[in-house]
């Protein structure tokens, strides 16, 4: 069986290795992050973090160049939380990061915020609605790691 192409510019390795380090700088931040969360537009965050008085912050990762290029989505996220970052890895060349949103830039062992994201208030309702989300699916994802077997029978 043939594998999947996968889209140009997008590196695996280097990718893993800006999340890993992304993660690691917001948790020691005191936020909790979950990977790959999916949104009511039909989006998905590479990692969405929650801080202790609930505010929500989306970190789009960014291999390269060209995966940065291809990416004009990444406006849409600005509607589903209070700051928006993109995490890149120290070879990007971070002028091309513009906009209202934060850079982070990461390796696998940590990251330092070299711009911080502007605020906005996400609308009470949508905090609560992606908050509740937000603690369904951890806890969807750590029933399943205990009981991998589970069918889903809804």
């Amino acid at each position: 069986m043939a594998t999947p192409a996968r889209p140009a510019g997008v590196r695996p390795e280097t990718t893993l290795a800006v999340r890993r380090g992304a993660c690691r700088w917001l948790r020691q931040a005191g936020q909790s992050v979950l990977l790959e969360v999916p949104l009511p537009d039909g989006r998905r965050a590479d990692i969405l973090a929650v801080g202790r008085g609930g505010e929500i912050a989306i970190v789009e990762v960014k291999s390269s160049i060209e995966d940065f290029r291809v990416d004009t989505k990444w406006p849409d996220y600005l509607d589903w939380c209070d700051q928006l970052f993109f995490a890149v890895p120290v070879d990007f060349p971070q002028a091309l990061i513009e906009g209202p949103v934060g850079l982070i830039v990461a390796d696998a062992y940590g990251a330092e915020r070299l711009r911080e994201a502007p605020r906005r208030a996400l609308a009470a309702a949508r905090r609560k609605s992606l908050l509740v989300d937000c603690a369904r699916l951890a806890s969807e994802r750590l029933a399943r790691l205990d009981d991998p077997d589970f069918a889903d029978f809804a």
